[in-house]
């Protein structure tokens, strides 16, 4: 990256070619760099967006599940009736399967009355449809990623290998769980109905997610956490044998699963960074932390930083500079439960569940039939899971 950074207005300097000034700087590409964007856009601020280009032709196989505060910011940026009917799940029911008889888990709306548990969206679609909306946001400028801008606040959204966050000196800590998620695009030969499933068998995770692409009502975004060498087995096996083993993985009760994308893989961890904000700079999304999907509240809590900074810009006093460290601070202090919480529980259920010895076996069954009888406790983790 060309450049320094001045931490103390949280801008790149260069004593070279420089941006005109702007309100604040936003670096990553990604749903939460340009939902911020819009959101300080609609505030009047002067918005820099930097963002790398897009790489051209490869398939982008995931997909998020979005909770009801994700969507009501997105409903909020008027950017969740732009998504195609069909790149927007709603998911009714969910079924989780411990790796005994009987330890079984259900969520369903209806018991919790609700419209809908998540949503599962296409993660390319909304990204093209956050691109679209800041085409005609008045006050943001796209800016090429190596130009220095000068700006009050630096936003850092550049995901979890963040160069803007390292040059900023943050202490990253990062625990990587020597798994990776293999995920793809599945069709099955029967209707998905809305319900989600989740399969806890050690020691790997798997998830189907119900959603309508390729095939309205049969679809599933498959994310499959798996220690590395086995994914690497899997990644390695054609079509057929990759189907047959999803097909013994979750004892047919989704259907016959066959592929309908590429299969793509990425390392999974747990990232926490120490500070999250400093004077004239924050940080948002996977740049802040990085959690394991098997609860999929990644993107929640990226799209609960931005709503959360947004207010905290938006109530600022008038004489309170953007880039102000006490500002940023509440912003911090907001946040740190609510991640450091999803961090915790991700990182505690994987080791649980990753767990090969029969008495943490028998326990952690045993906790998913008590969970089952236990109605109150399942509508505490459904609001905390709705809310996070």
């Amino acid at each position: 990256m060309s450049g320094k950074i001045c931490r103390a207005r949280g801008a790149f300097y260069n004593p070279g070619k420089m941006a005109s000034r702007f309100d604040v700087c936003i670096r990553g590409g990604g749903a939460v760099g340009m939902s911020l964007a819009l959101a300080l856009s609609r505030q009047g601020l002067a918005v820099a967006w930097q963002a790398l280009p897009r790489p051209s032709g490869a398939q982008d196989v995931r997909t998020y599940a979005l909770n009801a505060r994700a969507v009501e910011l997105l409903t909020a940026l008027k950017v969740w009736e732009a998504l195609p009917s069909d790149a927007r799940t709603p998911v009714h029911d969910m079924r989780i399967q411990g790796d005994a008889p009987g330890a079984v888990l259900r969520f369903s709306a209806y018991e919790q009355s609700l419209e809908t548990l998540a949503w599962i969206v296409d993660a390319a679609e909304l990204e093209a449809v956050l691109e679209r909306a800041l085409g005609f946001a008045p006050h943001v400028e796209r800016v090429a990623f190596d130009i220095p801008v000068e700006a009050a606040l630096l936003a850092v959204c550049d995901g979890r290998d963040s160069a803007s966050r390292a040059a900023l000196g943050v202490q990253v800590d990062t625990r990587a769980y020597g798994h990776r998620a293999v995920a793809a695009r599945l069709v099955a030969d029967e209707p998905h109905a809305g319900l989600a499933w989740q399969w806890f068998r050690s020691p790997d995770v798997l998830a189907l997610l119900p959603f309508d692409r390729p095939e309205q009502g049969r679809s599933y975004g498959l994310v499959w956490s798996l220690p590395e060498a086995l994914a690497g087995d899997m990644l390695a096996l054609d079509d057929s044998a990759f189907e047959q083993s999803l097909v013994e993985a979750t004892g047919g009760a989704a259907g016959a699963l066959r592929l309908a994308s590429k299969r793509s893989s990425w390392p999974l961890m747990l990232t926490r960074c120490e500070p999250v904000c400093g004077p004239g700079w924050a940080l948002l999304g996977d740049a802040a932390h990085v959690v394991h999907p098997l609860a999929g509240q990644g993107l929640n809590l990226g799209l609960a930083d931005v709503e959360a900074l947004a207010r905290v810009v938006a109530q600022r006093e008038p004489w309170r500079s953007l880039g102000d460290e006490k500002l940023l601070g509440r912003y911090a202090r907001e946040r740190w439960l609510p991640t450091r919480a999803m961090g915790g529980l991700t990182d505690t259920l994987m080791h649980l569940f990753a767990h090969e010895a029969p008495t943490v076996r028998t326990l952690r069954n045993a906790g998913l039939r008590a969970v089952q009888a236990a109605g109150p406790l399942k509508r505490l983790l459904t609001t905390r899971a709705l809310r996070s």
